[in-house]
């Protein structure tokens, strides 16, 4: 079985690096705050101290971090443990302008650099249900199929190097959907209560006809129950917004919705909501500033 290092033990890289354990492959995790990493002892994987001792002869690293600056840092502080041919799947999302620089930091060490970032929250990749946006060489193939079997419900290879960045161009464009229909589901519920109507009359006229579906039902659940434990923080979303705001203006595309919804995220944050649920942008809509 591989020898997988995961770098990034949070919502996601947790679970991610627990499913690779359970199915019998050798793990070593790391992260900044090793608390976080600890617990998965109890699955079979190895805590390690440091990227570099994550990473020491592993066949596959995995990188499951915030954002491009702290993938760059935990790889460049795992350098004096890389070894070239080792394939790097970068797994995180970073957007667009962060793979140049991450596929470059690949090729200074020999690493095959493999851009795979998912779709899906905590649940899917409990679940081991994601959706794997890849790009990457064919001879990196063999060693991430068996790991991404593992980790998703399917895999889409995109094209065959890592440094064209296509799956985080298609990544940005579907959490675009995502962050975008969350603020949409928000808005409709504030709305009903700010006019003195039961918010769950939205969802009850909702359910069952052409507007629904499972994802409107969960984030619609988590706003009527008042339940905001998180798949997707609200601090993950707002800064997704920025990223796809960069790639949208690189490509000369304008996206009005994604720029309200940002607007809301950074409104709910500063309220307090960070850490929360992206469905907490809720919240926002009952802020008069």
């Amino acid at each position: 079985m591989s020898s997988v290092a995961v770098l990034g033990t949070g919502l996601m890289g947790a679970p991610m690096a627990r499913n690779l354990a359970q199915a019998g492959m050798e793990v070593r995790v790391w992260n900044r705050t090793k608390a976080k990493a600890e617990p998965l002892s109890a699955a079979g994987a190895v805590v390690a101290g440091s990227p570099a001792d994550a990473v020491e002869g592993a066949d596959v690293i995995i990188t499951m971090l915030t954002d491009g600056d702290a993938v760059h840092a935990a790889l460049s502080a795992a350098a004096p443990a890389l070894k070239a041919g080792q394939v790097w799947a970068q797994m995180s999302t970073v957007g667009v302008a962060a793979v140049d620089r991450l596929s470059a930091l690949a090729a200074e060490h020999g690493l095959t650099f493999v851009d795979a970032p998912v779709q899906g929250t905590r649940q899917p990749a409990e679940q081991g249900k994601l959706v794997i946006l890849a790009a990457g060489a064919e001879s990196a193939r063999q060693a991430l199929d068996p790991i991404f079997d593992v980790l998703g419900a399917r895999t889409l290879w995109l094209a065959g190097d890592g440094a064209t960045g296509a799956g985080t161009k298609l990544k940005m464009a579907t959490v675009s959907c995502g962050i975008s229909i969350t603020a949409v589901v928000a808005e409709a519920l504030a709305l009903a209560r700010g006019l003195g109507l039961d918010p769950d009359l939205v969802r009850q006229v909702i359910s069952g006809g052409p507007m629904d579906s499972p994802y409107f039902q969960a984030k619609a659940r988590a706003i009527l129950e008042n339940d905001y434990a998180p798949s997707f923080t609200v601090s993950n979303a707002e800064k997704d917004t920025r990223l796809i705001a960069e790639a949208a203006e690189t490509a000369g595309v304008r996206l009005d919705v994604v720029a309200a919804a940002g607007d809301r995220f950074r409104r709910a944050e500063s309220q307090g909501h960070g850490d929360q649920d992206m469905a907490a942008t809720y919240f926002a809509s009952f802020d008069k500033s």
